[in-house]
């Protein structure tokens, strides 16, 4: 090239002219044109054409644009450029699931550059594993106007409680991806199988819960009872999936059957101020009831007590009485008659008339009292 003798070659430009101090008079002070400096003939434009090509050539590997050379070096980039398309990055919180011919291969859960074979031999799959997904169900919202907007969903809000009640339920669920090739190759749309799973888990919950617990002190005993059902089919699937929690967002009684609950609810509450106006009572009439019949028992140990006593006592006398009867029996006899007949007497209104004492005791006349016996009598009455 540079060392040609050829004049037509030697310092020639890419249009064919000589260089500036060459001093032949063919090419002495030559534009790309081939136009003397002032002026002069008019270039012919075919000729300059075919020179700048045929420099052009011979300023190319090998001589020939079109030579084998050049193919091969455009052949070597591609082939560069190819190999390299296969190297990755994997950014912090993600994992990349590398595939070869489709199948599962390998997954680097490790941040960093990475390389594989290039496609169509191999690809890869990004996949963020730290992120905390949002899953809405029973509402859905969107952003319009400046502001968050919320549309109800009736078709997923809707559940039938234990008691036979409607409650309008809206549910928040919070998942990530704990693996990424289980997420990937083990169920189908994703979200849409978890949000199944989900309706479904709400739905059991619900179905096996009273509406007033619902509405009121047991969202959070639903919530954790649905969450566990939600993780052990997930599981089950082998989907890859982790609930962190599961929200409810709103939990009401259907407008439709509004009337209705207050009126149960009216009911139920006038049930409950009955029992605890019976609760009551019985916590007050219990203790005096009890307190009666630790009386009663008392009173009777008391008797019985009593009772033993004076039979005991009796018992005693009688024997003494009977130990001096056998010491002296007449004695005996004429002061158990004297004291039975002081007994006997004692309380009873009586006179007594000595016939032996004179003319007195014979002149009484007896006579009947009959205004004190009817006095008496009607005391009696």
């Amino acid at each position: 090239m540079g060392n040609d003798n050829n004049s037509d070659g030697k310092n020639k430009n890419p249009w064919g002219n000589a260089g500036g101090s060459n001093n032949g008079g063919g090419g002495r002070g030559n534009d790309p044109w081939g136009n003397y400096p002032g002026g002069g003939d008019n270039p012919n434009i075919d000729e300059m054409l075919r020179r700048a090509q045929k420099n052009f050539r011979q300023a190319m590997p090998g001589g020939d644009f079109r030579g084998g050379k050049f193919i091969g070096l455009a052949i070597l980039a591609i082939i560069l450029l190819w190999l390299a398309s296969g190297f990755y990055i994997i950014e912090p919180g993600y994992q990349g699931v590398i595939q070869r011919f489709g199948a599962w291969n390998r997954t680097q859960v490790q941040e960093g550059l990475g390389y594989h074979l290039p496609y169509p031999v191999e690809t890869i799959t990004k996949l963020n594993v730290s992120e905390v997904r949002r899953m809405e169900i029973g509402f859905n919202e969107f952003y319009s106007r400046g502001s968050t907007q919320k549309r109800d969903i009736p078709e997923e809000s809707l559940m039938l409680t234990s008691d036979a009640n409607i409650v309008d339920l809206d549910l928040v669920v919070l998942w990530t991806i704990k693996s990424a090739e289980d997420y990937l190759f083990n169920i189908r749309t994703q979200e849409n199988t978890i949000k199944k799973v989900a309706e479904s888990a709400i739905r059991e919950v619900v179905g096996q819960t009273p509406m007033f617990q619902i509405i009121t002190t047991g969202r959070a005993d639903v919530s954790q009872a649905a969450k566990e059902i939600m993780i052990k089919n997930l599981d089950d699937y082998q989907s890859g999936v982790d609930i962190g929690q599961v929200l409810i967002q709103k939990a009401e009684v259907h407008p439709d059957v509004q009337n209705a609950f207050q009126d149960v609810q009216s009911a139920k509450q006038d049930a409950i101020d009955t029992q605890n106006v019976a609760q009551a009572y019985r916590e007050e009439i219990i203790p005096k009831a009890r307190g009666a019949a630790i009386q009663m028992v008392q009173e009777a140990k008391a008797y019985k007590e009593s009772k033993i006593a004076q039979a005991e006592g009796d018992a005693d006398r009688f024997n003494s009485v009977y130990k001096a009867y056998l010491t002296g029996k007449d004695v005996t006899k004429t002061r158990m008659y004297l004291e039975t007949m002081e007994s006997v007497l004692g309380n009873a209104e009586k006179i007594i008339l000595d016939n032996q004492g004179g003319a007195g005791g014979a002149g009484v006349v007896p006579y009947l009292p009959i205004e004190q016996m009817g006095a008496k009598q009607k005391r009696a009455q």
